[in-house]
């Protein structure tokens, strides 16, 4: 798949692409030298290798360095940030797998990363050839040797889950507030009456505990929203006012800045196989 570069500099570039018959599991590549990625999250895990260069991204409040023959390992739902750490850029892979497809796919439920950055040439190369081979795959039956393949490299890096028991932080009904209505004009105010705080200790406690700013927070559900709804073919402008966007021009500007590409070319591409 041939890619032109939506971006404001001629050699970052970005492409997505869907597997056979299984359009909410993504790939995606890309070659970024100049591009800075705003806070977004990814509905599922986020899986990939540095192929070449160097990449800077904050992630869980941390700054974190991944260079080349790096896996970057990300859980699903978790804002980060992606800027270039070297002179050439970054050059990347990754695969976007929902939570209950890893399931499906290891037998197992107790997925999660515990770091973000693995140095392991070894094992980089053995996922960037899956990696590869899934962007070239034409069918279902070899996508899910190939997804299965990628659960096994991966098992040793992805069993660290916390106490499934353990209690959410009281912040949350806050971020489930944004995850229900993200699509209305919220303030300040209501989101802090959803945990008793004034709007100002609640400003204070949310930025310190999510690292991002509640607007922040609600652009990147926002986005995450409309990711969804142009995979699943609504228009670019239909798909702005149902996710609380000004009009196409804002989704265009905003979701540029978080996926690097924008609506109408995100669509085109992941459509593509359908």
């Amino acid at each position: 798949m041939q890619g032109v570069a939506p971006f404001t500099h001629q050699h970052d570039r970005a492409d997505f692409r869907t597997l056979p018959q299984q359009p909410d599991i993504e790939l995606y590549r890309a070659h970024i030298r100049s591009h800075t990625f705003d806070p977004h999250s990814h509905e599922g895990f986020s899986l990939g290798v540095i192929e070449h260069g160097a990449e800077r991204f904050r992630y869980r409040g941390s700054q974190h360095l991944a260079g080349s023959g790096s896996l970057v390992l990300m859980n699903p739902d978790e804002l980060h940030t992606g800027e270039s750490a070297s002179e050439e850029g970054w050059r990347y892979r990754m695969l976007y797998l929902p939570a209950p497809h890893l399931t499906a796919i290891s037998g197992r439920r107790d997925w999660s990363f515990p770091e973000a950055v693995c140095h392991a040439p070894a094992t980089a190369r053995r996922l960037q050839g899956l990696l590869d081979a899934l962007w070239h795959c034409d069918s279902k039956l070899e996508a899910d040797g190939l997804l299965l393949s990628v659960c096994e490299t991966l098992l040793p890096h992805g069993l660290g889950r916390a106490n499934p028991d353990e209690a959410p932080h009281p912040l949350a009904r806050a971020v489930d507030y944004l995850q229900a209505c993200f699509a209305q004009s919220i303030t300040l105010g209501e989101l802090a009456a959803t945990v008793n705080l004034s709007p100002y200790h609640f400003q204070r406690k949310f930025k310190a505990h999510f690292h991002v700013t509640p607007q922040q927070m609600l652009m990147a559900i926002r986005l995450q929203r409309a990711k969804a709804a142009l995979a699943g073919g609504m228009p670019a402008a239909d798909v702005a006012a149902a996710c609380g966007l000004a009009d196409q021009a804002h989704l265009t500007r905003a979701f540029l800045r978080r996926y690097g590409t924008t609506p109408v070319r995100y669509q085109r591409q992941v459509l593509a196989l359908r």
